[in-house]
């Protein structure tokens, strides 16, 4: 008896030591070893357009609102990366950047549309990257000069169902990519010839919108948010919006194509990408800080101010969005024969 109480009391002690081991010394330092130290230097976030875009407001808007909430450790910048409606610097950062956690970029549409287009199709597509975060989502618009002789949709539409080359419609992204989509949609919709509709790409809704405003092109189709700057300052006219009901702001009075009769509706999400190997500290870590920072009043006020409305979905979410994306625009793609 007197055997097994001693083995008794040796064993608790054994036990003891072990599970103090496991905690306190033992613990910092195996949970030490185990520690996200990224990022160890500054985040690069491209912008694949020139400045003013959506792509560009998204960036800078992004990068601001994490400096100023302190949620990054380091430093963050964006870097302006035109071409081909984001297919260069996409087929770039595929081949170059595979594993580059330091360099993210914002996306939208095109980044489904160019790889599935047969117009300027691209090689590569989301699946070739991994999607972090979707932040917004916006609404395509047709938008005119403040002096253009058309103050609502049906009357331009009525003038490209005589002649659909009588108008040129600027857009800033490629042939058959996103703005190009929604310039051509109500078109479609109520039977004009689409393929017959001057198309012209610029890097940019910036560059698209400096030749509107310029006299270089009749119509703009692009984003609703990136256009309330020009309505208040009296510069544009915006026909109609592409959204389920009207939009808030400058664009209070502005019609849905839905309203007006036309059966067309283009959500315009934003989000954040990084590199498809991208380590697992580095997509942990913006997973966990996207989320603070859609929580953030900074972001908050950042919405109310761009005119957008926030949307967030995570990595996994925004994946599998996307994903859904990818099918519904390859059916729209074929129907307008604009499929690759």
């Amino acid at each position: 008896m007197k055997t097994a109480k001693w083995k008794g009391i040796l064993l608790g002690t054994v036990m003891a030591l072990g599970l103090a081991g496991c905690s306190g010394t033992g613990s910092n330092t195996a949970s030490g070893a185990n520690k996200n130290t990224y990022p160890e230097k500054a985040i690069v976030v491209v912008a694949p357009s020139g400045p003013g875009g959506g792509w560009d407001r998204t960036a800078r808007t992004f990068t601001k609102v994490m400096t100023d909430a302190k949620l990054v450790d380091g430093s963050m910048m964006v870097e302006n990366k035109p071409g081909g409606g984001g297919t260069v610097f996409l087929a770039s950062y595929v081949t170059q950047d595979a594993k580059n956690d330091y360099k993210l970029f914002t996306g939208s549409p095109p980044v489904l549309i160019n790889h599935l287009k047969k117009e300027g199709n691209s090689p590569f597509g989301h699946n070739d990257t991994t999607p972090l975060a979707q932040l917004t989502k916006d609404y395509g618009s047709i938008v005119v000069k403040a002096d253009s002789k058309y103050n609502d949709l049906q009357a331009l539409l009525d003038d490209l169902k005589k002649d659909p080359t009588s108008l040129s419609f600027a857009g800033g992204s490629g042939p058959g990519s996103m703005y190009h989509l929604v310039s051509i949609l109500p078109a479609y919709k109520t039977g004009i010839d689409h393929k017959s509709i001057k198309y012209v790409s610029y890097d940019g809704t910036g560059e698209a919108m400096t030749a509107l405003l310029g006299g270089n092109a009749d119509v703009l189709a692009t984003d609703a948010s990136s256009v309330t700057q020009y309505v208040k300052a009296g510069e544009v006219k915006v026909l109609a919006v592409a959204s389920p009901e009207r939009m808030g702001g400058e664009l209070k009075d502005v019609p849905t194509m839905n309203e007006l009769g036309i059966d067309a509706e283009f959500m315009i999400w934003r989000g954040i990408f990084g590199p498809k190997e991208i380590s697992e500290d580095a997509l942990s870590y913006w997973n966990e800080k996207i989320q603070q920072m859609v929580e953030t009043e900074e972001w908050k006020t950042a919405m109310t101010s761009a005119g957008w409305e926030s949307d967030y979905k995570n990595s996994e979410d925004f994946k599998e969005f996307l994903d859904q994306q990818n099918d519904q625009i390859a059916e729209l793609l074929k129907a307008l024969d604009m499929a690759k």
